[in-house]
């Protein structure tokens, strides 16, 4: 079924102009790692020698407590959602920085605790659980920050992969949203017990530039601008549209939406205020190019949350922020693309098959012809443009079909002189991206962003 909003959009052939922008996809990590080394100077300065057992034990409390707080202020400004980094370097590579921020953050947090227990049980000669119930509730703010240090332990644990796969989507966003708490409980410990700060007016300064910046970017960007966006733009459902077994389409309406600059292949996250729904916000990519008064996605019934979108009713009010991810037009670097898409993937890659200049070929995975969403725009948006659309599809005794470097050169004899754009389940993403490489394309000419977040 063509919807209103295709009705609109399909006639005139649409182009979106590559826009090159740098990416600080490669100085952001080498700006992070400087600012690490002058966190381990500023202890090197400090320490003018190390003696003994309980120095050594202390001294190493002290570093990795640095580091660690150091590692809490990047771990939430990587939470901030700043389009700097989502627009182009990517929503994926910032959620795979912030992972292992997360990482280092609760082994240097363990360590330090650890370590510095250790450090002053040695120093003072007292037993291991003698010294911990003094440091607790003798020292100051230290009930805060060991507030603060189980919060953000228990945050890990939920965040490891074995843990997601038992928890709701839901519990987990929940609970990861307790980090700023745990990370506000543990500052002040840090001013007033650190050594390296207390005694040192710019390195305490630069600390307090730190969180506050830190603290600016989740209020500006977390907060204030999403409420700007949808009391601006004013967001409704407009339509619903079944578009394959499980597939749907949501046709979103709002108020001066070009100015919200998105583009094919980016997607928001949605919260649509009805009953069950609400508490949930969750990232769904564009499936059309973006219009001034509307915008679409399509989503495929996986959990609750996605097979209720088939059931919204035109009117329902949406908050939605955005737009993020970085798989657009602006990635391309040659005249010619390939689009491969699996399943659900096809959203993003629809909007850029309408939109991306030059000449594209677009490969469609799915299990059975019928699962082939958004098929008759397909083929619609290939025949006003001159472009391809293939489709690959399960044999009828179940056999699937394999992309190896043998059969995309045979689909694409030309293939090492295309940008490859692809959206998937993980496990096919990773497949193409071998095959890919060994049928010769450049690794900078494989645009790839995982929706997993």
């Amino acid at each position: 079924m063509t919807t209103v909003y295709e009705r609109a959009a399909l006639p005139r052939p649409m182009r979106e102009r590559r826009r090159p922008r740098p990416s600080p996809a490669g100085l952001l990590p080498a700006l992070l790692w400087a600012g690490a080394g002058a966190v381990v100077a500023l202890w090197w300065y400090d320490t003018r020698s190390v003696v003994g057992l309980a120095g050594w034990l202390t001294d190493a409390g002290r570093i990795t407590g640095l580091l660690c707080g150091y590692s809490c202020a990047v771990l939430v400004a990587l939470m901030a959602r700043v389009p700097l980094l989502e627009r182009r370097t990517g929503s994926d590579r910032v959620a795979r920085w912030h992972a292992m921020a997360g990482r280092y953050t609760v082994c240097l947090l363990v360590a330090h605790v650890t370590l510095i227990l250790f450090g002053y049980a040695a120093q003072d000669g007292a037993g291991l659980v003698d010294e911990t119930l003094s440091v607790v509730f003798d020292y100051p703010d230290m009930l805060k920050a060991t507030t603060g240090t189980i919060i953000l332990v228990a945050v890990g644990i939920t965040s490891a992969r074995a843990a997601r796969r038992r928890i709701s989507h839901e519990f987990w966003y929940y609970a990861h949203l307790l980090t700023y708490v745990a990370v506000f409980l543990a500052f002040f410990h840090q001013l007033a017990l650190g050594s390296d700060l207390v005694g040192n007016a710019v390195a305490r300064a630069a600390w307090y530039v730190l969180y506050l910046g830190t603290a600016a970017l989740i209020v500006w960007f977390r907060l204030l601008a999403p409420v700007r966006l949808n009391l601006r733009h004013k967001l409704r459902v407009e339509s619903v549209h079944r578009e394959a077994p499980g597939v749907f389409s949501v046709v979103v309406r709002g108020e001066r939406l070009d100015e919200l600059d998105a583009r094919s292949g980016q997607f928001f996250r949605w919260r649509f205020l009805a009953d069950g729904m609400r508490w949930t916000s969750t990232p769904y990519s564009l499936s059309a190019p973006p219009r001034p008064d509307l915008l679409r996605i399509t989503v495929k019934a996986l959990g609750d949350h996605s097979a209720a979108v088939g059931l919204l009713r035109p009117g329902t009010r949406v908050w939605a922020e955005g737009p993020y991810g970085a798989l657009t037009a602006d990635r391309s670097t040659a005249s010619k693309a390939l689009l491969i898409a699996g399943g659900v993937g096809i959203t993003p890659l629809r909007a850029l098959f309408e939109t991306l200049p030059g000449q594209v070929t677009l490969l469609y995975r799915a299990r059975t012809a019928e699962d082939l969403a958004l098929g008759g725009e397909l083929e619609a948006i290939a025949k006003w443009r001159g472009a391809r659309v293939l489709y690959a599809v399960n044999g009828a005794d179940g056999t699937r079909p394999r992309f190896t470097a043998e059969s995309l050169r045979e689909t694409v004899p030309d293939l090492a002189e295309h940008d490859v754009y692809l959206c998937g389940p993980p496990a096919m993403a990773r497949d193409l991206y071998a095959a890919l490489s060994a049928a010769g394309v450049p690794d900078r000419r494989i645009h790839h962003e995982s929706f997993e977040l």
